[in-house]
């Protein structure tokens, strides 16, 4: 069976809750609602609204002077409209535009996976040809980045996305939201730390954990079972101590 994975449903694996950082970002996603009117409309309005008031009160005379002069106004503030290019996201949704040859292959104690990490402008692909298991869990550093080294003690900020092994199914992502998620190593599952320890910012990593490093016991609720191993495709975006 191969299962073509690309977006998922948001189950966050060690449950962390989105900080000051993470609203940050969340600043920068792709879909913005803008409910400002611009200036120039909003002084548009003000000239035609003084305009009525000066011709119901004045003669025909002042009348003309105040629609000559509303012209005026208006031909004032008519200013060209400006194309603004959407916010780029951090976390992209879209998918590649071509396939390409993937950037890591795994085969597993069963089963294999295919990963390719995201782009500016492109969500990772994770490739299962499953049942795929590990008896180890394995990280893979997709391209690196030119930031600092993240230690094991940093809070960083990440898109990522979990993939199931076992079905292949996505089981949690921040890329489908577009906003990317803020936590201290030292409160996420094993796999996760030992994924992002080392690396540097900017990065794109990939992980397959087994499961004693994921779930041991299983997560119900995210359709995890016990024993099942876990994909992850990371984008380290930023790191503090």
């Amino acid at each position: 069976m191969v299962a073509k994975v690309r977006l998922c449903a948001n189950v966050f694996p060690a449950k962390p809750q989105p900080t000051p950082a993470a609203k940050r970002h969340a600043g920068s996603v792709a879909k913005v609602n803008c409910s400002r009117v611009p200036s120039s409309i909003a002084l548009l309005a003000g000239a035609a609204a003084i305009a009525m008031t000066v011709s119901a009160c004045g003669s025909d005379t002042q009348s003309a002077a105040s629609t000559s002069s509303s012209t005026a106004t208006e031909d004032a503030f008519d200013l060209p409209a400006t194309d603004m290019a959407p916010v780029a996201s951090p976390c992209p949704s879209a998918a590649p535009e071509s396939s390409g040859a993937p950037e890591w292959t795994l085969s597993g104690a069963t089963g294999s996976i295919a990963v390719t990490g995201s782009t500016d402008a492109a969500a990772p692909v994770v490739d299962v040809e499953g049942p795929f298991s590990v008896t180890e869990t394995q990280v893979q550093t997709l391209k690196e980045g030119d930031g600092p080294v993240v230690p094991e003690t940093a809070t960083v900020s990440v898109c990522y996305m979990g993939v199931n092994g076992r079905d292949g199914n996505v089981f949690d992502s921040s890329y489908q939201s577009g906003s990317p998620v803020d936590f201290p190593l030292d409160g996420v599952i094993p796999g996760f730390q030992k994924a992002i320890t080392g690396q540097k910012v900017g990065s794109t990593v990939a992980v397959a954990m087994t499961s004693a490093d994921g779930y041991a016991e299983g997560q119900p609720a995210a359709g995890i079972q016990k024993g099942d191993t876990l994909i992850f495709a990371i984008k380290i975006l930023e790191a503090a101590n």
